[in-house]
């Protein structure tokens, strides 16, 4: 019987290739219930033979063979002991188990979902995701995945439902002084519904998408218009032009990101479209499909977010013409490569002048009751400057857009008057007790 099996291995193994190359092979394969494990489609098909050439009582039921035979996902999971993403605080072995053979229509597979938070296992102090979705059936594929990181990640839970809302009319007064701001912004990120996003697409699906989003800015007009510079045919003096202007995004270096193949292919079908006052630009096939953002110098965030409001909503309706839309999920809402910028992906933020605050013991303190998060004057994991810090709101999800902006506004402007209170010789340690206090009472009534 042992010989019989290794040679079925083979025979099998062969006709699977064949098959493949032939496309009449199905995907359904007898399903054997090992450990919560699958069973592959090469030993199903085994197992499957066994059955017909053993008709009689005396053969040995596919239970009774050696279980290691079919360990394939035990034998594959990864060692997390020592990982502090919330891919490793999520992830269990049967959930891996359920998902092992399964890919999307793109091929993509459950191993590469989470493969970039198995090459960097991040540090106690900073947690990232350590998992990435290579299109929208990732979301559906491995849904429960996908609900749990969102769980701890967010704090939006299963049944909840992503709302959407645009409206101007609904930003609260923006009482951010403007003595205090170098510029401020609203960015988001979307995804062309239907073509693989970064970390499954092939060069003519990356193409597909460049040509599509720069189609839908062409028919942009007014204070949007302007034009699409594809990286690939810079000149030296557009290259230099755009670094001077601080428009251009350069080829990813973060480990995060290149082992999750986003730097495939650079700079083959990436570039950058801006309007002529550029202060709206919109960047092609760098992390997601579309990053679009709204920026000037100022605290004129009402300015800012109508302008990029209008933009989403007019690239979406040019796209819409052509057949085309953005990829959304009433629960995950807008869909990205990354489970971070799901919801809404919107950050709206400013550069503020902060030098005392920042000096104060307490300093860091008073960002996460604010629902607020804080970043070098040049982004992530950069210094600031001159007492410059990048402020934003922390959360994507479980809020519209108008609600972030108007959290964003109440934030910074709190953040600012204890600024201010420092200038006039003020203890701040009470005013930091009340934010810490009010959040805390907040969370235990939820």
């Amino acid at each position: 019987m042992k010989v019989l099996i290794i040679f079925l291995s083979v025979v099998s193994s062969i006709y699977i290739v064949s098959a493949y190359r032939q496309n009449s092979l199905s995907d359904k394969g007898l399903v054997l219930d090992v450990v919560n494990f699958r069973v592959s489609a090469t030993d199903n098909l085994i197992l499957s033979i066994l059955g017909r050439l053993c008709p009689t009582s005396t053969c040995k039921k596919p239970s009774e063979y050696n279980v290691e035979t079919f360990g394939t996902a035990l034998e594959n999971y990864p060692n997390l002991s020592k990982h502090y993403c919330y891919m490793a605080k999520v992830l269990t072995k049967s959930m891996y188990g359920e998902y092992y053979n399964l890919k999307t229509s793109n091929g993509f597979t459950f191993d590469q979902v989470i493969q970039t938070g198995v090459d960097n296992p991040g540090h106690p102090f900073i947690t990232n995701v350590g998992a990435v979705a290579g299109d929208e059936e990732s979301f559906e594929l491995f849904k429960e995945f996908f609900e749990n990181i969102v769980e701890v990640r967010h704090g939006f839970m299963k049944h909840q439902i992503q709302e959407s809302n645009l409206n101007i009319d609904e930003l609260i007064e923006n009482t951010i002084d403007e003595k205090y701001v170098v510029s401020v912004r609203v960015r988001t990120s979307r995804s062309v519904s239907g073509l693989p996003f970064s970390p499954a697409t092939n060069r003519y699906q990356r193409r597909q998408v460049e040509k599509i989003v720069s189609s839908a800015l062409e028919s942009l007009t007014g204070d949007l218009a302007g034009k699409y510079y594809p990286l690939s045919s810079l000149t030296e003096e557009e290259t230099q032009r755009l670094i001077d202007d601080h428009l251009l995004f350069q080829k990813p270096e973060s480990p995060l990101l290149l082992t999750a193949g986003m730097a495939r292919d650079w700079p083959d079908a990436r570039g950058i479209f801006h309007n002529e006052k550029k202060d709206f630009l919109v960047w092609i096939n760098e992390e997601d499909h579309i990053r679009i953002i709204s920026m000037q110098n100022g605290s004129d965030i009402h300015a800012v977010f109508s302008r990029f409001s209008r933009a989403v909503s007019e690239i979406e309706a040019s796209m819409l013409i052509n057949g085309y839309k953005f990829a959304f999920d009433k629960h995950f809402g807008y869909l990205a490569t990354c489970p971070s910028n799901l919801g809404t992906g919107l950050r709206a933020s400013a550069l503020v002048k902060i030098p005392l605050l920042e000096k104060h013991p307490r300093f860091m303190e008073i960002f996460k009751p604010l629902r607020m998060q804080r970043r070098g004057t040049y982004g992530v994991d950069s210094q600031s400057i001159d007492g410059i810090h990048d402020i934003s709101n922390s959360d994507r999800m479980g809020s519209t857009e108008v609600e972030l902006v108007n959290t964003f506004i109440k934030g910074a402007t709190k953040i600012i008057e204890l600024e201010k209170a420092l200038e006039r010789g003020e203890d701040i340690y009470d005013d930091i007790d009340k934010i810490v206090t009010l959040t805390e009472k907040i969370s235990s009534s939820i």
